[in-house]
């Protein structure tokens, strides 16, 4: 009796442990070492919105099989806008050799593509690339980096539609850019050329001179005016007191990003900021699997999204038309 308890008591282990290996994910099967990936962030790690990037980027590898402690190791480095820290941080993550590192914005890229032409480099947030000089071309890279661009350029345009339909009688903007962003003239570009078919007359004020920034959001108020703000490096530097500005004149502005309604601006339209580190997980998941970035495409955002802040509507005394509030992806109140 006693043999033929434990020979059943056998056979319930090994039936179970057969389930369970049945069950367990694809990754906990994957044998040999971790496999190292670099991530170099030019935020701070306290800010929720870049720890919520960055969750997003992890959750799809976890799809992919990839799980930190299991098969993966991440080095992660916090540059937060710091240009010498960003340098100190890549020569750093490049020393510990990782199979790939992910990269957010061209702040970051320039200086990694200048330390290595052998490791691969999967970016996002990068305005432009091609005039960046991080790649040959969208369709083939030609290097060690691809990834995700920012924005189409014929987005821009949209903000100034935005920005007559929340305020009809404006006749005056000012476009805030960084003009050393290397995608600075596209946005303007596509702005200007809208320019006509809404009667706005649109003028640019560099975010590279703090002085001239509320100076440029005054003389608005005084005009009648609207503001808009391109994506670049300092408009995110500045975005605080750009929005506390525009409050202050009173002054209607359009921002590119989400960010910017939920910290307070009127309205936003700017790419999903989170497919990006979805999308970026896949191109990991390929290159550690074999594939080369100079192969793989950089493709431009899919997802765009609308963001209306009626709190600060109302502060200005701006009435969101209700066709425009259905179209909405996001109202904040």
């Amino acid at each position: 009796m006693q043999s033929g308890g434990l020979k059943r008591r056998e056979l319930v282990a090994l039936l179970g442990g057969a389930a369970a290996a049945c069950a367990m994910p694809a990754y906990a099967q994957q044998t040999g070492a971790l496999r190292r990936v670099g991530v170099l962030m030019n935020l701070a790690e306290s800010d929720p919105a870049a720890q919520r990037l960055i969750a997003t980027f992890r959750e799809g590898l976890n799809k992919l099989g990839w799980v930190e402690g299991v098969n993966l190791h991440i080095d992660y480095r916090w540059s937060a806008g710091d240009v010498e820290r960003i340098r100190t941080d890549a020569a750093e993550l490049i020393a510990l050799g990782p199979a790939v590192i992910l990269a957010y914005g061209g702040s970051v890229v320039r200086p990694l593509l200048k330390l290595t032409r052998s490791v691969p480099i999967v970016f996002t947030e990068v305005v432009d690339p091609i005039a960046a000089g991080f790649i040959a071309s969208l369709a083939h890279p030609g290097g060690n980096a691809t990834g995700f661009s920012l924005i189409d350029f014929g987005i821009s345009g949209k903000w100034l539609e935005l920005l007559k339909q929340i305020s009809p009688g404006i006749a005056k903007a000012v476009v805030f850019e960084q003009p050393s962003s290397p995608g600075a003239a596209g946005q303007m570009r596509a702005i200007a050329s809208a320019a006509p078919s809404f009667g706005v007359e649109v003028t640019s004020a560099s975010l590279s001179e703090p002085g001239e920034i509320e100076k440029a959001i005054a003389a608005q108020h005084e005009a009648n005016g609207g503001s808009i703000i391109t994506v670049s490096p300092l408009s995110t530097v500045n975005r605080d007191r750009i929005i506390a500005l525009a409050a202050r004149y009173k002054v209607p502005a359009v921002y590119p990003l989400r960010y910017f309604a939920a910290s307070g601006g009127l309205i936003s339209y700017g790419p999903d900021r989170l497919e990006p580190y979805r999308r970026a997980a896949v191109y990991v998941d390929r290159i550690l699997k074999g594939e080369k970035p100079a192969e793989l495409p950089v493709q431009a955002p899919t997802k765009y999204e609308l963001v209306i802040n009626l709190k600060t509507a109302s502060a200005l005394g701006l009435t969101i038309p209700p066709t425009l509030l259905a179209l909405a992806d996001d109202v904040i109140e």
